[in-house]
């Protein structure tokens, strides 16, 4: 009998168009975020066209890397990124690593702009554990409790220590991505769930306790959590207590969104003067203009794109590019999550931008850049339906 083969398109046509959705998305409510002035003559949207016109070259570069260049080079990006952390941390606050909103996270590079290593690192450790988790299990094919302890020791250095840096600068929010990454890629890796549930329960009571510490007996905590972050778990449980200090954002947040009800308000009718309207707060923009419709239809919109990423890592055959889809979908839908949640109330205030619409150049270009590799998973395995499975 003769086989039928069926040749799946090398570009992923649905990772594709929920990008140009959520471009549109982005460079609307980024022209209407600047409405009030607050921002003066600059605009947001020409420089989000550009970091969008560079991102889109950077996703067609990195397309031409197949899982074997990437695995080359991933110790070395790794390696330059983390180097980078460490330079801005030692570095004086100059007028090229600023302080801004009480972080020093970023190189300013003159008539550039801003580098922020951490957006990049992340790009770099997700390849970087994708690889170790590949090279151990080809390794280790007869696993064990042990070679699989080796195994989540690797995972937890390699992503334990660029996270422990980007805490210390400070920047929470952007070091709980990285735990995100390696929660999801520890769960793909075929680590035993003997390990990894006393692990999770121990982890769960650590971080229960440590809250609950935080909210009770602040000062036995002294000198692990940074005063503006008990500030803003308490300003998260009881916002209007500090609406003139730490969470002035949150509230302004709660009542745009709020009295944007089911439809919104209309396109640049919103009324609420919100800092920041057009990179961490957007989704009160959103909210406040297109209302539950507008909120729900951009949720949806993720939602696509991280279904098609999933599907794209369960067919791949090869595990490294799992790994790798595991790694972005976390980091995606974490990005998601928290910067949503936060803008509701859900979650306290952790200052990360909405992925492909908050306003911000190294955000943009980092989350390409994973976005590149995915479509590379495609454009380099051209994928054969059969009739006999034993051509697989």
């Amino acid at each position: 009998m003769t086989s039928q083969k069926k040749t799946i398109p090398r570009l992923d046509y649905g990772i594709i168009f929920s990008l140009m959705l959520l471009t549109i998305f982005s460079l609307i409510t980024i022209y209407s975020a600047q409405k009030t002035g607050q921002y003066g003559d600059r605009n947001f949207v020409i420089d989000q066209i550009m970091w969008y016109i560079i991102s889109t070259v950077a996703v067609i570069v990195i397309m031409q890397f197949d899982s074997d260049q990437l695995k080359k080079i991933a110790w070395y990006l790794y390696g330059l990124f983390f180097i980078l952390l460490v330079v801005l941390y030692i570095a004086p606050v100059t007028q090229y690593t600023p302080i801004l909103n009480g972080a020093k996270r970023m190189f300013v590079i003159p008539k550039l702009g801003a580098l922020q290593p951490s957006e990049f690192m992340k790009v770099f450790t997700i390849i970087l554990l994708a690889k170790i988790s590949a090279s151990h299990n080809l390794k280790y094919i007869n696993k064990n409790i042990k070679t699989d302890l080796l195994l989540l020791i690797k995972l937890g250095v390699v992503t334990a220590l660029p996270a422990a840096i980007i805490y210390k600068q400070p920047d929470l929010g952007t070091a709980l991505v990285f735990g995100s990454i390696l929660l999801a890629i520890i769960l793909v890796s075929g680590i035993s769930w003997k390990l990894l549930f006393p692990l999770f329960s121990s982890m769960t009571v650590i971080v229960g306790g440590v809250l609950y510490i935080a909210i009770y007996h602040h000062g036995l905590l002294q000198g692990i959590l940074a005063e503006h972050q008990y500030k803003r778990i308490y300003s998260w449980l009881d916002p209007y207590s500090y609406r003139s200090d730490e969470s002035f954002q949150l509230v302004k947040s709660l009542l745009a969104i709020g009295s944007g009800q089911t439809t919104g308000k209309g396109y640049k009718n919103g009324e609420v003067y919100m800092p920041e309207s057009h990179s961490d707060f957007i989704f009160s923009t959103i909210g406040e203009e297109f209302g539950f419709i507008g909120g729900s239809v951009l949720i949806g919109l993720f939602f696509m794109l991280i279904y098609q990423i999933t599907k794209t890592g369960i067919e791949t055959k090869n595990p490294f590019y799992s790994y790798i889809c595991a790694g972005v979908v976390a980091m995606i839908s974490f990005h998601v999550f928290e910067n949503i949640g936060m803008t509701i109330g859900l979650v306290p205030i952790t200052g990360i931008p909405l992925p492909f619409i908050s306003y911000g150049g190294s955000s943009l270009l980092g989350t390409m850049m994973l976005i590149g590799i995915i479509l590379s998973i495609r454009y380099h395995y051209k994928k054969f339906m059969f009739a006999d499975d034993s051509d697989f």
